[in-house]
Formats: structure tokens, C-alpha cells, sequence
């Protein structure tokens, strides 16, 4: 029977792999563009809408600047703790999903909690707990406390995972418990980069947050569609100024501390 494929192939030439991949890159692009079925007359055509629009953004209304900072702090206050909750109740998911901590029914469970968290948009648990706590920041810190449990369970377990197993082995060796395992071999080794994901998750919720005001949870994002939907798009413009320069800052900050805490 003849040979369908020479593997030796691969090692004479071994560009063939990278080329045949680049191809097959390059087929999916042209196969996803084909699906936008994009209509490029169309984008083009627009161009003097979207210019009247940017153009009725400015100047800026500073006569609201004391109601954008009033929200912002809102809208921190929900990051903070819709982060800290969520941080808190990701740590033991993370645990349970983590391939070198947990038995193999426990993680099938943990995985299949983050997934069904995750496939959730925020602006659908912004709904459902407006539906609940009323319109106002509570809606939205309870949204953004489930949002982040989703991915920071993800970020948490795959730390977890990278820790080195022949610490472990060494404590397991000379006869230390679970929780002295976890204290002396895992946390050490992932609170760094533990506590990196937790600034940056905290960073995202900030966005995050303007987004859940689109329906009612709060924030600044409630202040900015109520200026979208009354046609005071200067106002608008006051809210997404400040918003920039605080995400500016926290992003500055956060990168800052999170190479310092790689260092550790």
C-alpha cells in the first residue's frame, strides 16, 4: 500500500507547516468577511453623517462637569465593589476548575459555572437586576459582581495552573497538609499575578459600568444615554471627556502597580 503522505517532508522543508497555516488564515478572514457581507459604497456614502454627528459632539457643555464627576465617583464606587465581590467569589471557583488542585468531577462542575456565568452579556444581568433592585448603582454593582466572577475565575484558575508542581511536590514530601500547600506552595506564587488581574478587571469595570447605564444601572453610562436620547451631545461629550481622563489615570496607576507586584 502506498504512502498517501511523505512526513519526512516536514523536516526537509519547514516552512511547509507556517505557509499552509498563513493560507488557511487567510481563507477564514476572506470566509468571515464574506459572512459581514460589508457593503463598502455604503461606508462610503456615510462619511457626512458621520462627520455631522462628531461635529454636533463639540464643544464641550462644562456646565455639567459637576454632575459627570458626581456620576464618575458612582460609577467608581460600583467598579470597586462589583470587583471586590466578584474577586471573592472567584478565588474558590478558580480552585475548584484548576487541573493540579481539584478531581476531575469537581472541575467539569466549576468549568461548566464559568462558561454559563460567561455566555451571560452584562447589559442582560444590568436587566435582570434592574428588574430587581430598581434603576440606581445596586443593579449595576450586583451585575458587575456577577460579570466578574466569570472572567476572573478564568484568569485565577489559569494561574493556579502555572504554578510549579515541584514546590508542590516538595511540601507533599515533607508532610505538609492542603492548606499548608496552599499557603506555602500556591498563593506565593500566584497573588502577583493574582492580584494583577484584579487591577485590570477593576479597570474594565469602569467601562464596564457606563455600559450597564444604558439600562438604568447607574453610573455615568445613565447620565450619558439620558444626553444621547434628549439631543445634548456637548453634555455627552463632558461625560465621555471626564470618563477618559479618569480610565487615563486608573489604566497609568494600575500599570504601574502591576509591574512592581511582577517584580515581587
Amino acid at each position: 500500500m502506498k504512502k498517501i503522505f511523505n512526513w519526512q517532508i516536514l523536516y526537509r522543508y519547514p516552512w511547509f507547516i507556517p505557509l499552509c497555516i498563513f493560507f488557511l488564515m487567510i481563507y477564514v478572514y476572506i470566509w468571515a468577511l464574506q459572512g459581514l457581507q460589508v457593503d463598502f459604497q455604503l461606508l462610503k456614502d456615510s462619511w457626512p453623517f458621520i462627520t455631522d454627528f462628531i461635529y454636533r459632539l463639540f464643544p464641550p457643555n462644562w456646565q455639567v462637569l459637576d454632575i459627570a464627576i458626581k456620576a464618575l465617583i458612582e460609577t467608581v464606587q460600583m467598579s470597586l465593589w462589583g470587583t471586590s465581590i466578584g474577586a471573592i467569589f472567584s478565588l474558590p471557583i478558580a480552585i475548584a476548575s484548576a487541573n493540579n488542585v481539584a478531581p476531575l468531577w469537581l472541575r467539569w462542575i466549576a468549568n461548566l459555572l464559568q462558561n454559563a456565568i460567561r455566555s451571560i452579556p452584562s447589559i442582560i444581568l444590568g436587566l435582570i437586576f434592574v428588574a430587581a433592585t430598581g434603576l440606581g448603582a445596586p443593579a449595576g454593582t450586583l451585575a458587575l459582581s456577577i460579570y466578574t466572577i466569570g472572567y476572573l475565575a478564568k484568569f485565577y484558575q489559569q494561574g493556579i495552573e502555572s504554578v510549579d508542581y515541584r514546590s508542590l511536590e516538595s511540601l507533599q514530601v515533607i508532610g505538609a497538609s492542603k492548606i499548608q500547600i496552599a499557603q506555602y506552595g500556591i498563593l506565593p506564587q500566584i497573588l502577583p499575578l493574582g492580584l494583577g488581574y484584579t487591577l485590570w478587571m477593576f479597570e474594565y469595570n469602569i467601562r464596564a459600568a457606563s455600559v450597564l447605564g444604558v439600562v438604568g444601572a447607574g453610573g455615568i453610562g445613565f447620565q450619558l444615554k439620558s444626553y444621547i436620547d434628549g439631543f445634548e451631545y456637548t453634555k455627552a461629550t463632558t461625560m465621555m471627556l471626564v470618563l477618559l481622563v479618569v480610565v487615563t489615570v486608573i489604566d497609568w496607576f494600575s500599570s504601574k502597580l502591576r509591574r512592581y507586584l511582577e517584580s515581587m
